[in-house]
C-alpha cells in the first residue's frame, strides 16, 4: 500500500465538502464529515478535526452536534478517555438515509392532518399530492435500503 500525501488527502477533503455544500449540507458539517472519511479509524476527538481543518474545537462542537442529528456520525468515549471522539462508520449513508425515513413519516403525518382540517379545495389537494409523494417516497427507501444491503452482502461474499 502507498503512503498517503497528506497534501492531496486535505485537498480531497476540501474537494468532497464543497461537492456535500452544493448539495445542501452546511459548510463546517461537511468539513468535518469528508475529514472523517478520509480516516483509517473514521474517528477523531474535536481537537483532531480542528487541528486537520485549521479551526476551532468550538467550531467542530457545532458542526459534530448537526452531524449526529442527522445520523452521518455517532460520539463516543473509550474507558479512561477524557474526550469524546466522533466517528462515521461504513453505513454512514444507509443511516443517514434511515433517519431520513423517520422525518418523512412525521411530514406524512403532519400532511394527513393537514388535509383533513381543510377537508376539500385545491390547498387539501395540494398537501394530499405531497402526503402521497413522502409516502411513495418512504416505500421506495424501504425498498432500496432492503436492495443495497443484499449487494452489500453479495459484494462481501464474493
Amino acid at each position: 500500500m502507498t503512503e498517503k500525501d497528506p497534501q492531496a488527502v486535505a485537498r480531497f477533503v476540501e474537494r468532497f465538502a464543497l461537492l456535500l455544500a452544493e448539495g445542501g449540507m452546511a459548510r463546517m458539517p461537511a468539513r468535518v464529515f469528508a475529514c472523517l472519511m478520509t480516516t483509517d479509524s473514521g474517528r477523531m476527538t474535536a481537537a483532531e478535526l480542528g487541528t486537520a481543518l485549521g479551526v476551532s474545537p468550538a467550531a467542530v462542537s457545532g458542526a459534530v452536534r448537526y452531524l449526529d442529528q442527522v445520523g452521518l456520525v455517532a460520539k463516543g468515549r473509550e474507558p479512561g478517555e477524557r474526550r469524546d471522539h466522533y466517528m462515521v462508520s461504513e453505513n454512514s449513508w444507509m443511516e443517514a438515509f434511515t433517519n431520513r425515513d423517520k422525518l418523512l413519516d412525521n411530514w406524512t403525518t403532519a400532511l394527513r392532518e393537514g388535509v383533513e382540517t381543510l377537508g376539500s379545495g385545491p390547498a387539501a389537494e395540494r398537501l394530499d399530492t405531497s402526503r402521497r409523494f413522502f409516502e411513495f417516497l418512504q416505500r421506495e427507501i424501504e425498498a432500496m435500503l432492503d436492495r443495497w444491503r443484499a449487494q452489500e452482502r453479495r459484494d462481501r461474499a464474493g
